[in-house]
């Protein structure tokens, strides 16, 4: 890539990442470590991820001391580390240049001609998409994206040589607004991030400064099935295309069908039939995710069938309704944690199977749990039945009064006749065995560590 700016100079050779055990921060270790750079990094825990970082050469520490600064040209963080932290504090002292991740990502989008995906759900399964369309029409794109792919031999990013860098768009932290983009997918825009902004109108501000920050020869292409990302379009001042499965959009899905965990629609493409498309994962937001792809290949001259045949072949993203385990029952993994991703998710499931659903969920974050209990309660009446499992923290110490035991109740007074709360983690897999019937789809739901549930009830499963 031939990183070489302001913050990247000629005297940087080392660079340490606090927090590199996040999946962006991995990503963005990753790119660095194949353009020549020394890198190492620390986190609070070792996990596959860090496991794999260490088997590709970066030197890792599993815990945030002023020990590990040592040697080092360059210190990267995130937003989720505290300003108490002990390695900012010791390069601080030292005089070690410090920089946002977002900073250095920002630098970075400025190389090439980025296209950013933003949007509140999608932009992981959107980005890789785009990314694998833009390969198929031999581009040979960078791709980051925010989960890891078996496509990419199980890494969350893949290293091109060509004129474009396919990454997603943070709105977290209003990150975002940090990177140049040449074009930019808006797949939708709802109420998050309540530490960050402080309204929906807050929000679609951002989002409307994000999309404006595009290249003058570039395109925003956004959902207008969305309602909140349509109110915005009017303010967007750049060549906007838009998507979806209302009878207006340029790029338009009709006929759309779905069987099992197949998916199948026609793309009519500014008013002209083009072709029809299969997906190998359910639901219409993937739908439109691949819309968002198709819409971005087209543009660039990439011919459809090539897009057909990678779309076709795309399996989606680790932990975005990954199937773990099929015989009897089925295990789905999935990293939805806002409840409209949860609603897209079961509702996908819905429309391909008629099968009984338990939906196992550990909610994300305690503001989070907090804001949006109710909605949480009332996206599990989908599901037949809804365990519900304690806050995974993430970055946050606990807010007195709020538990994951705030939505089973809630659910409960909706009317879900099935809900079940449990603290202990531990004790999920033998309730599941207790209660799962031949031919149930069993749902683990959330962005902390659920996915360390999966073996020990799959074990059970096999022995019962």
């Amino acid at each position: 890539m031939n990183i070489e700016n302001k913050i990247l100079n000629n005297k940087i050779k080392k660079i340490h990442f606090t927090g590199i055990g996040g999946i962006g921060m991995s990503g963005l270790a990753r790119l660095l470590k194949f353009e020549g750079y020394e890198i190492s990094g620390s986190d609070m825990n070792s996990s596959s991820l860090t496991d794999k970082l260490q088997l590709e050469g970066v030197k890792f520490y599993n815990k945030h001391s002023r020990e590990n600064i040592k040697n080092i040209d360059l210190l990267v963080y995130t937003p989720a580390v505290s300003a108490d932290n002990p390695e900012l504090l010791i390069a601080k002292e030292k005089g070690i240049t410090i920089v946002k991740r977002s900073d250095l990502l920002g630098e970075i989008s400025n190389l090439r001609k980025s296209i950013c995906i933003a949007g509140t759900h999608g932009k992981t399964t959107t980005s890789a998409m785009t990314g694998l369309v833009l390969e198929s029409g031999e581009l040979s794109p960078t791709i980051i994206v925010g989960g890891e792919l078996s496509t990419f031999n199980g890494s969350n990013i893949k290293i091109g040589n060509g004129d474009y860098f396919v990454l997603e768009a943070d709105e977290f932290d209003r990150t975002f607004l940090k990177l140049h983009p040449y074009s930019a997918v808006i797949t939708n825009l709802e109420l998050e991030h309540l530490d960050t902004y402080k309204d929906l109108k807050d929000i679609k501000k951002t989002f409307v400064q994000f999309a404006n920050s595009i290249s003058n020869n570039g395109s925003v292409y956004i959902c207008t099935d969305e309602p909140n990302v349509k109110d915005i379009k009017v303010q967007i001042t750049k060549n906007v295309v838009t998507y979806g499965t209302g009878e207006n959009a340029d790029i338009l899905a009709k006929n759309i069908s779905h069987q099992k965990f197949k998916t199948f629609f026609d793309v009519v493409y500014k008013n002209e039939f083009v072709g029809n498309i299969e997906l190998s994962i359910p639901g219409l937001h993937n739908i439109k995710n691949s819309l968002a792809a198709i819409g971005v290949g087209l543009d660039l001259g990439i011919d459809f069938e090539n897009i057909k045949q990678t779309l076709k072949l795309f399996t989606g993203v680790n932990r975005r309704f990954e199937v773990k385990y099929n015989n009897k029952v089925t295990i789905i993994d999935d990293y939805a944690h806002h409840p409209t991703e949860i609603i897209a998710t079961l509702k996908g499931i819905k429309d391909g199977f008629n099968r009984r659903v338990i939906a196992i969920f550990q909610p994300h974050l305690y503001s989070r749990t907090r804001d949006f209990y109710q909605e949480f309660a009332a996206a599990f009446l989908l599901a037949d039945v809804f365990i519900c499992m304690e806050i995974y923290p993430a970055r946050e110490k606990p807010i007195e009064g709020v538990t994951g035991e705030m939505i089973a109740n809630y659910a409960v007074a909706l009317g879900h006749k099935n809900t079940i709360y449990e603290s202990d983690k531990n004790k999920i897999p033998e309730i599941v065995r207790r209660i799962c019937k031949d031919d149930d789809i069993i749902f683990t739901m959330g962005a902390g560590d659920i996915n360390q549930i999966i073996n020990p009830i799959i074990s059970l499963l096999k022995n019962a």
